[in-house]
C-alpha cells in the first residue's frame, strides 16, 4: 500500500468517540491530528497493511497520530537503525506513541541493539528516553532465552527500580512498574525479588495532575494464581 492509501484507510475507520477524546487532550496531542482509532483496531489495520520499512518511515513523517502508530507497527526490525530510534524518540511524547514505540510488542525491542539501547536510555537524563528504556526492558523481560537477560542482570534492574521509582517523574513510573512486573514473572528467583519490592512500594501511582488512572498494583500480578502455577510457587 502507499501512504495515500493508508491515510484513506485510516480516515475510513474514523472513530468519532475516540476523536472526541483525542481533542480533549489539548497540548498532550503534540500538535498531531487523529482519526480517534483505538490501538486494537490500529493493530488489525497494521496487520492488513503488512511489514514495510519504507512505508513505515513515510507514515512516521506525517502529522497524524494514527498513521505514526501504524508506522511503528509495520516497521521491519532488521532495517531499523540506532540513528532512526534516536531520532524518533524525540517525537514520541504524545498520545500512545511512546507506548507503541518501546513496548506493546513493538518493533524496536526486536532489533539487534534493543538491549544496549534499553541500558543507555534507562539512565538517560531525558525522561522520555527513560520511559522508553524501561518499556524496552519490559518487552525484553518476556524473552526467557535472551542471553543477556541473566538473573544477575535482572536482579540489578529490580534493585534499580526499587531505589529510583519513588523519585521518578510520573511519566516514567508506569514503565518502571511494568518492567518490575515483567522481571518478576521470569522465574521463581526473580519472582521472590519482585514481590519483595512490590510489597514495599505498594500500588504505584503514576498519575499526573491531569489524569486520574488507578495506581498500578504490581504485587497483584506477581502473586496471581496463574503465575504461581506457571512458576510452581
Amino acid at each position: 500500500m502507499t501512504k495515500t492509501e493508508v491515510l484513506a484507510l485510516l480516515k475510513a475507520n474514523t472513530n468519532e468517540r475516540g476523536l472526541a477524546n483525542w481533542n480533549k487532550l489539548g497540548a498532550d496531542t503534540g500538535g498531531l491530528k487523529s482519526y480517534g482509532i483505538g490501538l486494537t483496531e490500529l493493530r488489525k489495520l497494521a496487520k492488513k497493511i503488512g511489514k514495510d520499512h519504507k512505508l513505515a518511515l513515510q507514515l512516521w513523517g506525517t502529522k497524524n497520530h494514527d498513521a505514526k502508530v501504524v508506522g511503528l507497527l509495520i516497521d521491519e526490525p532488521k532495517l531499523i537503525t540506532r540513528e532512526q530510534a534516536e531520532t524518533q524518540v524525540e517525537d514520541v511524547d504524545a498520545g500512545l506513541l511512546s507506548h507503541v514505540f518501546s513496548s506493546c510488542d513493538a518493533m524496536l525491542p526486536k532489533t539487534a541493539f534493543a538491549f544496549e539501547l534499553a541500558n543507555d536510555w534507562m539512565h538517560n537524563k531525558d525522561a522520555v528516553r527513560r520511559r522508553c528504556g524501561f518499556g524496552l526492558l519490559y518487552e525484553l523481560s518476556k524473552k526467557p532465552k535472551h542471553k543477556e537477560m541473566t538473573d544477575d542482570y535482572c536482579l540489578e534492574r529490580i534493585e534499580h527500580i526499587d531505589k529510583a521509582i519513588e523519585k521518578e517523574e510520573c511519566s516514567v513510573r508506569l514503565s518502571m512498574a511494568c518492567a518490575l512486573m515483567g522481571l518478576g514473572k521470569r522465574n521463581k528467583k526473580l519472582n521472590r525479588a519482585g514481590i519483595k519490592v512490590a510489597k514495599r512500594l505498594g500500588p504505584i501511582d503514576y498519575n499526573s495532575d491531569e489524569s486520574n488512572c488507578e495506581p498500578f498494583d504490581v504485587l497483584k500480578h506477581l502473586t496471581s494464581d496463574y503465575l504461581k502455577e506457571k512458576l510452581g510457587v
